[in-house]
């Protein structure tokens, strides 16, 4: 869609503009969902019920954005990829690669991170990507090969992401996991009830079973 009938889409109160978004960009966007004074353009965007996306955010150059029930996308949050539909050299040994950003029931990124999308980032349900400034980066240059690589991100259900960290391609925080503040997670774990810090992340304590955080039944944290 052309850049003009976007700006003319952003003018339209709310109502409306969902109307437009679904008929004319072939979007999803339920009833109770609602995007704020956002700049939101993926190839495919799908929010489900009470799904949210506030003001001054971007995310362009996506295949696809997938919010399920709740799931909310705070102020001034940075949202790009680099679409398989792209004609590019780039990440041309990826075939499989897809651009794609699913927030799970109940997940919230809060404000002013950055979150880059060039592969497969999966968050799951629960989960608190909290503060602000952290990056989400599933590409950069490998150096072996002098090429793009890209890797997807995985955060396992009701794990909270401390502010001002870093989650590089191929990671995966597990199920009922903390990484803590100003932490950089670079690596693939499967041990779940941990706390993983540091620069690079490992684990550095165990989490009871009964912290309540781990067993909510709402995303909202009062």
């Amino acid at each position: 869609m052309g850049l003009i009938k976007k700006i003319f889409v952003m003018l339209l109160p709310w109502k409306l503009r969902r109307l437009a978004l679904n008929k004319w960009f072939g979007y999803n966007i339920h009833p109770t969902a609602k995007i704020g004074l956002a700049w939101i353009f993926p190839h495919r965007l799908t929010m489900n019920a009470n799904s949210k996306i506030a003001h001054f955010t971007v995310a362009i150059h996506l295949d696809s954005i997938e919010l399920d029930e709740y799931a909310s996308v705070g102020r001034g949050n940075w949202i790009t990829g680099f679409s398989s539909r792209e004609q590019s050299k780039h990440f041309g040994h990826q075939p499989e690669r897809t651009s794609i950003l699913k927030i799970g029931k109940h997940s919230a990124i809060t404000k002013d991170h950055h979150i880059d999308c060039t592969n497969l980032i999966l968050i799951g349900n629960f989960v608190t990507v909290a503060g602000y400034q952290s990056q989400l980066l599933t590409h950069s240059i490998n150096v072996f090969e002098n090429r793009q690589d890209s890797e997807p991100i995985i955060i396992g259900d009701y794990t909270f992401i401390g502010t001002n960290t870093v989650i590089l391609g191929g990671a995966i925080l597990p199920a009922h996991c903390v990484l803590a503040a100003k932490s950089m997670l670079s690596k693939a774990y499967i041990e779940e009830w941990k706390i993983y810090g540091g620069v690079p992340a490992k684990p550095i304590a165990d989490i009871p079973a009964e912290a309540k955080y781990f067993s909510r039944e709402k995303g909202y944290v009062h």
